[in-house]
């Protein structure tokens, strides 16, 4: 990897932390990236999602004040979560690498779609609100479920996986989004370590270590500046620069490739 290839690296993963912090899907700048880099799509996701586990770790420090009031909601989608991302890096490791490639650009298109229709799942369910549990006894199992099949995207392949998080909130949580944000760090993050270990133990020769570094120590910074600064940056922004990019990624796998 040349010097300037390494930088390049290392700067998507302080994007990819501070966007993880703040919205979800910094996976869309870092994979894309190292894609464009000329990685193999395998190499690049398995490297990506274990170098992200630094930042993940960092953005939920940042947000651990938030996590004090979610200790309940913690204890019920937590093993949910961590069980979904087991089975999406089992599928990873499963399926053929030719699967992989072809399945990769759907799930950006969808990543993308979920970026752009964040904003509206959230205004949709803030009009749909109940704060009378009681009065939805089906929202606790669905939550879970989503949760669930949220961590089997995250373990497959990741991208907006934040994002999808945020979107089931809007819609099945029963508090305000702003202190979730700390739930879907942590979320989020364990999904990607159970993968990062999955693909440690069973998947090594798609594990490109300098990738896994420049990432982690990127990634790490930028969790840290994302829960620092996330509350003043502008969302409509940073999802532009994600749309922008996985544009660019879905060219570069579908014409390049």
């Amino acid at each position: 990897m040349s010097p300037l290839d390494a930088t390049l690296v290392a700067l998507a993963g302080v994007g990819a932390g501070t966007i993880n912090a703040v919205v979800g899907s910094g996976t869309l700048i870092t994979f894309p990236t190292l894609v464009l880099l000329g990685f193999p799509p395998l190499t690049a996701n398995v490297s990506n999602n274990i170098g992200l586990v630094a930042g993940g770790a960092s953005a939920t420090w940042g947000y651990r004040a938030d996590l004090s009031t979610q200790r309940e909601q913690l204890r019920r989608l937590a093993p949910w979560s961590l069980l979904g991302g087991l089975t999406g890096a089992a599928l990873l490791l499963v399926l053929p690498a030719a699967a992989f490639k072809a399945i990769v650009p759907a799930l950006i298109v969808l990543a993308l779609v979920l970026v752009v229709l964040g904003p509206r799942l959230q205004a949709w369910g803030a009009r749909h609100h109940s704060d009378d549990p009681d009065g939805m006894p089906w929202r606790g199992p669905a939550l879970a479920v989503g949760v669930f099949l949220g961590g089997v995207y995250g373990g497959y392949f990741g991208a907006a996986q934040g994002v999808l998080m945020m979107g089931l909130f809007s819609v099945l949580a029963t508090q305000p989004l702003e202190r979730l944000n700390g739930l879907k760090n942590l979320l989020v993050t364990g999904v990607n370590t159970v993968a990062a270990i999955a693909f440690l133990l069973f998947a090594r020769d798609h594990v490109d270590w300098a990738v896994v570094g420049l990432v982690a120590v990127g990634s790490f910074a930028g969790g840290l500046l994302g829960a620092a600064i996330g509350r003043r940056l502008s969302r409509t922004v940073l999802r532009a620069v994600i749309v922008v990019v996985g544009l660019v990624a879905l060219v570069r796998l579908l014409w390049f490739s």
